[in-house]
């Protein structure tokens, strides 16, 4: 990840008189365009000049006398972030480079870049040769002081060739772990994360000014840590990370906000709460850096596990009487879904339809939504309201400026939030898709449906009202190819799909009968048999006493 950056456009003005100059080719040269210029400071990158880059790939850009010594970054496309490299200026001398797509970038003039890229090359292909050791899995002394010599030698010959250079600093700050004798893999590793920041001094400005700091942090948080540990390495290293960096406050707080975004987008959600609520947001409140504070406690209220934020509902019942009530209050479901959309969302109106049909099938006992719309327009967002009678609606006036969109650090629409009857984060799905997965893990509701399974409820039932007549204990079902039924003027049949939808025999006034869909809900606890029609109205209301294959029977519940 790189660092998020500032980018502000100071340009100097063009009689100053360029000392030297930053040359070089682009390689395919028909993908690129420009080459834009940023001195690289510990906070921001800071505008120094660009050029325009010509058809054979080549540019250049002039630095004038008041271009100071330092890390400087050339961007060559959009986003930023992600297409730039850097490169060291001395103020002494001239930078010429190539920078192919494929090959990377390579340093033709400038002796500091050339030992700095050359330095590291060298580390990488002696790191590889300890691995390589290692890997043979075989105790070698001779083998081992001679891997280690050259290291440690290489090391020294790059710190002594680049005495007095920005090169030496960070040559310096990049001394790798030297065993002093014979280290097996493991204590070796264990010494190698324990060294690592041993030769960094996060107080020196150089380094400051640079991306080796952020680099260094991430590649120790990440890559020391074991998957089998879960978020513990992570944690863990930030707290090292911490605890190397408190002489240093503002540094302190650059890295580690750095490493909550990284963990963030990567919704970890754990790891990132671990970082804010430690260290981050109380940095944040000594620096007066409200922005940030706000930032990290939508983020940690909105996250799995916590109570959602509250907010209140506006109901109106059948007779036109309208009562508010809050989230918290609400106590007609099992499990509830807050979900943002807009009615100027392309996704929202492909998905909004989808959990329609989708909620119709569960029942208003499983699942209640309620859907908060992040607008401008009041009046079109009301008129689309009543197209969803079963959801309780929310109007989030301002759209992106609306306190309950910030509470859930809402930051795209659609979004979903799944509450359990608690009103506790249970799950943040990405999409409608996402959201029937996770909604149909629920034990309650993969229990409903195994039950029903087990059950054998499922299938085309018919009345064998002629079996009843001579049961005592209640109504018989068969399944409706089990014999063929006598004829009646009204024998109710009713056919239960995996889905919770079902169509039922409908008997109509004037004595004509037609199968109608509708849905259908089973409670395991209670053994209680639902036929809904195409709302909330019941149709049906059974006990289910025992079911087989051939069999169900059920009495009626008034």
């Amino acid at each position: 990840m790189t660092r998020k950056l500032l980018f502000l456009f100071a340009f100097m003005p063009s009689a100053l008189l360029a000392q030297h100059t930053i040359k070089g080719t682009f390689t395919p040269p028909e993908e690129f365009n420009f080459a834009f210029l940023y001195k690289v400071t510990a906070e921001t990158s800071m505008y120094v000049n660009n050029a325009n880059v010509k058809e054979d790939g080549s540019f250049e850009i002039k630095l004038d006398s008041t271009v100071e010594a330092g890390t400087y970054r050339i961007v060559y496309a959009q986003p930023q972030d992600q297409y730039n490299f850097d490169v060291l200026y001395d103020g002494k001398e001239d930078i010429v480079l190539e920078f192919d797509l494929e090959k990377g970038l390579n340093f033709t003039t400038s002796n500091q870049n050339k030992l700095l890229a050359s330095y590291n090359k060298s580390m990488s292909m002696v790191g590889s040769s300890i691995n390589n050791y290692y890997s043979k899995n075989v105790k070698d002394e001779e083998g081992f002081k001679s891997v280690f010599k050259i290291l440690d030698d290489t090391q020294k010959e790059f710190e002594k060739a680049t005495v007095g250079s920005l090169a030496n600093t960070f040559i310096k700050a990049g001394k790798p772990y030297i065993p002093n004798g014979y280290e097996d893999a493991s204590t070796f590793s264990k010494n190698v994360k324990d060294n690592y920041f041993k030769h960094i001094d996060f107080g020196n400005q150089t380094l400051q000014n640079s991306n080796f700091l952020i680099e260094a942090t991430l590649n120790y948080v990440l890559g020391f840590s074991n998957p089998k540990n879960g978020n513990n390495d992570f944690m863990d290293n930030v707290d090292v990370v911490a605890k190397n960096t408190n002489d240093e406050p503002k540094i302190q707080k650059i890295l580690l906000e750095i490493l909550w975004s990284q963990f963030a987008q990567e919704e970890n959600e754990t790891v990132a709460n671990h970082i804010a609520s430690t260290y981050l947001i109380e940095l944040a409140r000594k620096s007066n850096d409200d922005e940030l504070s706000k930032k990290l406690t939508y983020f940690k209220n909105a996250s799995i596990g916590n109570i959602a934020p509250d907010f209140e509902i506006e109901m109106t019942n059948n007779k036109g009487k309208t009562t508010t009530k809050k989230l918290s209050e609400l106590e007609s479901a099992n499990n509830y879904l807050v979900f943002f959309w807009s009615t100027t969302c392309s996704h929202c109106m492909e998905e909004i339809p989808k959990l329609k049909s989708y909620v119709k099938t569960i029942g208003n006992d499983k699942l209640k939504v309620i859907a908060i719309a992040l607008d401008d327009d009041k009046y079109r967002w009301k008129n689309m309201t009543y197209d969803y009678p079963d959801f309780f609606h929310v109007y989030g006036e301002g759209k992106w400026d609306n306190e309950i969109g910030n509470n859930y650090n809402v930051t795209a629409t659609p979004s979903y939030f799944l509450l359990d009857e608690n009103k506790e984060i249970i799950g943040k799905p990405y999409d409608f898709e996402d959201f029937k997965i996770d909604f149909e893990k629920l034990p309650s509701i993969a229990n409903d449906t195994e039950s029903a399974e087990n059950a054998n409820l499922l299938g085309s039932w018919t009345d064998s009202r002629e079996e009843s007549q001579l049961n005592p204990n209640g109504l018989v079902f068969r399944p409706s190819d089990f014999k063929k039924f006598p004829p009646s003027r009204f024998r109710f049949k009713m056919e239960l799909s995996k889905d919770g939808s079902c169509k039922y025999l409908y008997l109509h006034p004037t004595d004509r009968h037609k199968m109608v869909s509708g849905k259908w809900d089973y409670d395991a606890k209670t053994q209680t048999l639902k036929i809904f029609d195409g709302g909330d109205k019941i149709v049906k209301s059974y006990r289910v006493s025992k079911t087989d294959k051939d069999l169900l029977l059920l009495s009626t519940i008034e």
